[in-house]
């Protein structure tokens, strides 16, 4: 079967390898739609803090199941997305039921090899039967889940002030599900034609362009109270060292991107504000049921933010593309 690889930061390529075969409990699934996430494209550049080369990316996935193990329900032939997180099942996250941030966890594309590819074998448990949306809507789950999980992290209620900062597929899908929990939305990014999209695709509140006056803008609409949540999702460290200037007395900061560097804030400020500071890695199950059943529902703007595709074929020479802002992609698929 074919995959795609990176090398190395900055080289990707079409690789042969072998079509695995499912053991008991595992399924083995022929990828239709793959997901291009920041994730990805962090691998590309160099920048991903948890990955070995080479690897065959892809976490954002949607198929048909080709084949199965013993002991397993599903019927071939089921359409279904993937959940990429696998977990141990047995350390103390998983017996709390944070499987989304295993000590031992493998997520597809980032620990091991994705499913950037034409197959590729997972537990029973990580399929979800995808009736009701098309492919495209199935391969975006996983991201948007994140978003969901980062929104039940901060406790996000009705009323609440949120800002999102970065406004990227991650930051959108934070908006995305602030917004069904009743907040009242304002996006922060560097790039206009993403604060747009915030603004004439999600119906955000308001939109601030990063930068030097971005502190006062967002004082202004606040009132001088700044905001009950921040939501960081750019994956920059300067960005979430701003970010603790964003929140409100007694509010909470919310982490979902990743970064290498080691992160400082001022230790008088964060006690004075009383802020509460909260990690969201991932998602858990009840994350992608509760995307799944708001994208049934026509709630998920998907079709508006697929922007880009292209074959798998066509895929290492269309990445370097994506990455550049003038290409203004949101969401890139790539259909195997």
């Amino acid at each position: 079967m074919r995959a795609l690889q990176c090398v190395e930061p900055g080289r990707l390529a079409i690789v042969e390898r072998s079509r695995p075969t499912p053991g008991p409990g595992e399924v083995l699934v022929r990828i239709r739609r793959a997901g291009v996430c920041g994730t990805d494209l962090h691998i590309y550049e160099g920048s991903h803090p948890f990955l070995e080369y080479p690897r065959v990316l892809g976490h954002e996935l949607a198929g048909e199941v080709a084949e199965t193990g013993s002991g397993c329900s599903i019927a071939v032939g089921q359409k279904v997305y993937l959940i990429p997180y696998l977990s141990c099942g047995t350390c103390v996250a998983c017996r709390r039921g944070k499987t989304n941030c295993c000590q031992r966890i493998a997520v597809l594309g980032v620990h091991i090899d994705g499913g950037m590819a034409e197959f590729v074998c997972v537990p029973e448990e990580n399929v979800a039967a995808a009736d009701g949306a098309t492919l495209d809507q199935a391969a975006m789950v996983e991201f948007l889940a994140i978003g969901a999980h980062a929104n039940r992290r901060a406790d996000t209620q009705r009323g609440d002030r949120v800002l999102v900062v970065g406004a990227g597929p991650i930051g959108l899908g934070c908006i995305i599900f602030g917004k069904l929990r009743g907040g009242v939305l304002t996006a922060l990014d560097m790039r206009e034609d993403r604060l747009s999209f915030c603004r004439e695709i999600l119906g955000v509140s308001h939109t601030v362009v990063g930068g030097p006056g971005a502190l006062e803008a967002l004082s202004e609409i606040t009132d001088g109270d700044l905001f009950d949540i921040v939501i960081d999702a750019t994956g920059k460290a300067a960005s979430i060292e701003a970010g603790f200037d964003y929140v409100a007395h007694g509010g909470t900061y919310v982490l979902v991107s990743v970064v290498r560097e080691t992160i400082s804030f001022q230790d008088p400020k964060f006690h004075a504000r009383e802020i509460s500071l909260l990690g969201s890695r991932n998602a858990t199950l009840v994350d992608f049921h509760e995307v799944f059943r708001a994208m049934r529902d026509g709630l998920m703007p998907t079709e508006a933010m697929t922007t880009h595709r292209a074959s798998l074929a066509e895929a290492p020479s269309r990445f370097p593309e994506w990455i550049k802002s003038e290409t203004g992609a949101i969401k890139a698929l790539i259909e195997i």
